[in-house]
């Protein structure tokens, strides 16, 4: 009889146990599958890019902005700055560079430029030096963290020029973007995307951070 009372709380006992162990198994696997500017960095390296031709690059391509795509905010920052992709870049033709660019750009991403025009010259400034001081901020603390940089990357030269920078307060963002050449879009976008991140959360509306 007591053998009979006992058998539920075995079954209960094992079932607690199996799904412990399914749970703890599917947290790990999706650790392990969580893309970071590090994996992305080693997936960049790994491939001659350069070398290859036809479907197969254009594949590679498509991989390479889907990895970045599938990056967490703060991760994403830190692939921008750092330019993993920049030999990349460099190897690929105009053509080739708009359509990255297009199948990187976050979502909203149009939205945020008409928004970004309509606000006075004086906010557009500001706006932009929050964000250039978030980045900068960034850059540093990558660079204090030891993890490793290219070399155009966090040691390199500033995230936007002053010239450039003026140039975006001036004559709008939208403009400015429509007119510039695919090089100078990928060197824009870590400051396009610190500024769509600012507006999502209401900072440039609210005048500061």
């Amino acid at each position: 009889m007591a053998s009979h009372r006992k058998r539920p709380i075995l079954i209960g006992a094992v079932v607690i146990v199996v799904a412990w162990v399914l749970a703890v198994a599917g947290y790990l696997m999706a650790k392990g599958s969580k893309m970071t500017a590090e994996k992305l960095r080693t997936f960049a390296e790994s491939v001659a890019f350069g070398k290859l031709t036809g479907a197969s690059r254009a594949k590679a391509m498509r991989d390479l902005a889907e990895k970045l795509n599938r990056l967490s905010p703060e991760e994403r920052r830190k692939a921008r700055l750092d330019r993993v992709w920049q030999r990349w870049f460099e190897e690929m033709t105009e053509e080739e560079r708009g359509t990255f660019i297009d199948l990187t750009m976050p979502t909203g991403f149009k939205q945020m430029l008409a928004s970004f025009e309509q606000l006075p010259e004086e906010r557009r400034r500001r706006a932009i030096g929050d964000a250039m001081k978030q980045l900068q901020e960034t850059r540093e603390r990558i660079k204090e963290e030891g993890e490793p940089s290219s070399e155009s990357g966090t040691n390199g030269p500033p995230v936007l020029s002053e010239e450039l920078q003026q140039k975006i307060t001036k004559i709008g963002l939208k403009t400015f973007y429509s007119e510039s050449s695919a090089q100078t879009k990928a060197e824009m976008a870590p400051l396009l995307e610190e500024l769509q991140r600012m507006m999502e959360s209401g900072r440039v509306f609210r005048g500061g951070r």
